[in-house]
């Protein structure tokens, strides 16, 4: 199955893109994908813990199945605003 992964802040410097197109395994999880992100790119295992998933516009739990054709975000905190 192929989904589509929007990248933000330090997903996105890590992989150097805004979004991927990937090929994953039917019945992989969206912690499953997080953990194949942290295996690719170490420096990511910081933002593990709190990283919130966003699943065709929805924020969706960890364990969710993802399904052929889903966009994925991967929601790292964030900070800022106006002082």
């Amino acid at each position: 199955m192929t989904i589509t992964l929007k990248l933000f802040a330090a997903y996105q410097e890590a992989y150097g893109v805004s979004e991927l197109q990937l090929t994953l395994s039917p019945g992989t999880t969206a912690s499953q994908l997080l953990e194949q992100i942290v295996t690719q790119h170490p420096e990511l295992e910081q933002w593990r813990k709190v990283t919130k998933f966003g699943i065709n516009f929805n924020f969706a739990p960890p364990e969710t199945v993802l399904q052929d054709g889903d966009e994925v975000v991967l929601i790292p905190p964030v900070s800022g605003g106006l002082n």
